[in-house]
């Protein structure tokens, strides 16, 4: 077993873990499913220009969600590394590491979604454009917002994996969490890795996207909760055995 002696500024790395959770999933869940979802309209890129631009503060504020949504991100992957390093420290290095990659290649990926914003202004320069050439654009930008977000999934579905594990392995946080994690990383990567290999991945879509979402929103909204309302049970330094382990 790890050795489970843990301090009082750990517990407080376990709250800020599940602060930071919940924003992420508050702000992910508003910028993809409120905003995104409402706005654009799968293969009608004149729709989906005239719900941007008559929208276009709520758009904006979806950017804005998932720039907040990000910083979080940053802060859960050194707060997660802190409260597992105990279990394992290389892995609990390699869980925050493939966190960070995801936040970055989402970070990057960000800049499709401003794209729009551009194309749909009113800069001369578009003038070279005649309207219908816009609004292909954006929605265009809008589609690898899409394909990129699900690179940065691939990334996401490992540290699920990792921490997973280390979350079973704990002993201080319920086995059935890591078990949830497991099983919601392996949704995201049987789901990423279709997209990129089916080209009629559109016929499974709802069936793999319920396969996905289910599991991953089970997974991390139980285990966010669990960080931010119960926090970590671990014996304390009297609590232990002669020689500091179990």
């Amino acid at each position: 077993m790890p050795d489970r002696t843990i301090d009082a500024p750990t517990l407080i790395y376990a709250r800020v873990a599940g602060l930071g959770y919940l924003i992420i999933i508050v702000t992910g869940i508003f910028a993809e499913f409120f905003v995104r979802s409402s706005l654009i309209v799968p293969g009608d890129a004149a729709a989906t220009a005239a719900n941007i631009v008559g929208s276009e503060l709520l758009f904006r504020a979806s950017i804005a969600s998932e720039l907040v949504m990000l910083t979080c991100d940053v802060l859960v992957a050194l707060a997660l590394y802190v409260v597992f390093r105990g279990v394992d420290k290389s892995l609990a290095l390699l869980a925050a590491f493939f966190r960070l990659a995801h936040a970055a290649i989402v970070g990057v990926n960000l800049l499709n979604t401003y794209v729009p914003l551009l194309l749909l202004g009113d800069a001369t320069y578009l003038t070279v454009f005649d309207p219908g050439q816009l609004h292909a654009l954006a929605l265009l930008a809008l589609e690898a917002h899409s394909f990129g977000y699900l690179i940065g999934l691939v990334f996401f579905g490992f540290h699920c994996l990792v921490l997973g594990y280390l979350v079973f392995k704990s002993g201080y946080v319920p086995r059935v969490l890591g078990v949830l994690l497991i099983f919601a990383s392996v949704g995201y990567l049987v789901d990423s890795f279709s997209r990129t290999l089916l080209s009629s991945y559109p016929e499974y879509e709802a069936i793999l996207t319920g396969v996905v979402f289910v599991p991953a929103f089970i997974a991390e909204v139980s285990f966010c909760l669990w960080l931010l309302l119960k926090g970590i049970d671990v014996p304390g330094p009297k609590e232990l055995p002669a020689g500091g382990h179990r």
